[in-house]
């Protein structure tokens, strides 16, 4: 039977600055630097011990465009290991890491294949199978049109694979480069698609298999879950995918409800609960609480009790480090009364959420030469949560 089995993964952004943390313990912010490494290490590991013919890696294998020396000698070392076991590497460079960069040039193995700016197709045969294999790397950041297009199935080949880093149209949440719709996709007639760019791993389609296996490792509060790849096997009769998680530390956002909550005490005891009840998965943790109907919020403030579980002893090994606690109250009451009551109120909450505003106020930053780099454009449901949380400590300050 002609069979042939690959990991498919993307998104590794190798070396990239985590952001959105505080006062995190120095060990905690050793643990997340390594983070991406670490994952990317277990997914080669995975490879060999699944004995794949090959890996595919769908794009932004580096952050940014720079490529830091640091991160293509560690990336090389993961590709010596897939050569010492006769495991081949198929990848495309996306927005993050194109290829008009400017960085230090250092050789992969010669198991290793980068597609070029050009869509092309690339031959990988074992005995009696044959693969096609189609991408290409961004020339460039902004990569705006039609790459689908491009696209042209091989007559010959047993099985066809369509590697593409790009935005799938009428989603939100990304840039919208190389953008194809679903109907594109099919009617390439290709095996799988292996797409990269979208965080969240996803499977669109199932017949042909259209797949993001999302990012590798969560860096931020966006990135929450578990983060890995996929291990698919090509057959004559069916296909078969199996996602693994590889990501050393997990963002977890948790939610919950503490009705009857009256004192200090039995909220401490409600939050520690919520938060033992993940050591059991014996992992190392991110969390972002997010408390609702908590009716002593005037006595008990969000930092303060952030202050007092961040004091707390953390383990190293399988850490648990609580980054944020957040009240969600029912303010809209509060609101609307305000606004009856004057035209003032109107226009001071008319104008938080104005979204061009917010753009507003963050163009210095965005403008900066130094922090611009770690920054990531906002989407419109980020500005509008950034919106609510103005217009929340606006009712704060009022009430």
């Amino acid at each position: 039977m002609k069979k042939v089995s690959f990991i498919h993964c993307a998104d590794l952004h190798l070396d990239s600055p985590i952001t959105g943390l505080r006062n995190v313990p120095n060990f905690i912010v050793k643990r997340l630097q390594e983070s991406t490494f670490s994952s990317f290490s277990a997914i080669i590991d995975k490879a060999i011990a699944y004995k794949v013919d090959f890996i595919i890696i769908a794009g932004d294998i580096f952050d940014g465009e720079d490529r830091s020396i640091k991160a293509q000698i560690r990336f090389r070392k993961e590709m010596e290991r897939l050569h010492a076991h006769h495991i081949a590497a198929y990848i495309i460079h996306g927005n993050h890491d194109h290829l008009k960069g400017s960085w230090t040039k250092i050789v992969f193995p010669d198991n290793v294949y980068v597609f070029p700016v050009e869509v092309t197709a690339k031959t990988y045969k074992k005995e009696n199978t044959t693969v096609e294999l189609y991408g290409f790397s961004y020339e460039a950041r902004h990569i705006m049109e039609r790459k689908i297009a491009d696209y042209k199935r091989k007559e010959t080949g047993d099985y066809h694979i369509g590697i593409l880093h790009g935005n799938l149209e009428g989603s939100s949440g990304h840039s919208p480069y190389a953008p194809f719709s679903m109907q594109e996709l099919t009617a390439k007639q290709m095996d799988y698609w292996a797409l990269g760019h979208i965080h969240k791993r996803a499977i669109l389609a199932d017949e042909p298999l259209i797949v993001y296996p999302g990012n590798i490792q969560g860096r931020h509060k966006k990135e929450t879950g578990e983060k890995g790849g996929y291990f698919v096997q090509l057959n004559e009769i069916d296909t078969k995918i199996e996602f693994f998680s590889t990501a050393t530390i997990v963002w977890k956002n948790i939610i919950f409800d503490a009705t009857g909550i009256q004192t200090l005490d039995e909220l401490m005891l409600l939050v520690n609960q919520k938060v033992e009840g993940e050591r059991k998965a014996g992992r190392s943790f991110i969390l972002f609480l997010e408390i609702h109907q908590l009716m002593i919020t005037d006595s008990i403030d969000e930092m303060e009790l952030l202050e007092i579980l961040q004091q707390e002893p953390v383990e190293e090994e399988e850490f648990i480090w609580v980054a944020s606690i957040k009240y969600k109250e029912n303010k809209r009451w509060i609101k609307d009364h305000l606004v009856n009551e004057s035209e003032f109120y109107k226009e001071l909450f008319a104008a938080a959420n104005n979204l061009q505003n917010v753009e507003k106020a963050l163009d210095p930053l965005y403008g900066h030469p130094a922090a611009h780099r770690y920054l990531s454009e906002l989407t419109d449901e980020e500005k509008k949560e950034l919106a609510v949380e103005a217009e929340n400590i606006l009712i704060k300050l009022l009430n």
